[in-house]
């Protein structure tokens, strides 16, 4: 992943992947040449397993680096569709890693 193809993204609300299968949404304020990113009002999704009767949290990070060599996806974020979303309703399968 190229630093330069996700500087479009800077100051949006952006969801990563990490290779540890951890989801983590915020607003993309920084990005450099190793693809570490740093986010703003960042929060990490736990989503529990459809046999958990915990609920999903949204655990809040505030602002948070994410190394590059964790990074496995960023993708833009619909705002108003994240917004209507009750995250601890949302239950599925957990994201397994990835191999280097």
């Amino acid at each position: 992943m190229s630093a330069g193809l996700i500087n479009s993204y800077l100051n949006k609300k952006v969801c990563i992947i990490t290779v540890d299968g951890r989801t983590l949404v915020g607003k993309l304020i920084s990005v450099d040449m190793s693809t570490n990113v740093f986010l703003q009002r960042a929060v990490e999704r736990v989503i529990r397993s459809p046999d958990d009767d915990e609920a999903s949290a949204e655990i809040e990070l505030g602002t948070h680096m994410i190394r590059g060599d964790t990074v496995c996806l960023v993708g833009l974020v619909d705002e108003s569709l994240d917004e209507s979303i009750d995250w601890t309703k949302v239950k599925g399968a957990t994201i397994g890693t990835t191999k280097h």
